[in-house]
């Protein structure tokens, strides 16, 4: 199941993705993951967004290439 996030009025990409994922790196998936939204630059509150699960990710890097393969 995904987690989401619901806005608080005046949340932009880059800080919901700092606050929620914990870097600015993730804005282009967290934008990924919403597409709709791609437009909004300013949120209003109560916009209920999907967030990506970076810890699989991260836990994905960690695996010895070989292993990646199989995913």
């Amino acid at each position: 199941m995904s987690k989401t996030y619901v806005t608080k009025s005046g949340d932009m990409f880059d800080n919901i993705a700092y606050e929620q994922l914990g870097s600015c790196s993730y804005v282009e998936r967290l934008i990924n993951a919403n597409r709709k939204y791609i437009d909004v630059y300013i949120f209003d509150s109560g916009v209920e967004l999907i967030l990506p699960d970076i810890e699989a990710e991260k836990k994905a890097r960690k695996l010895p290439p070989w292993r990646l393969s199989d995913r």
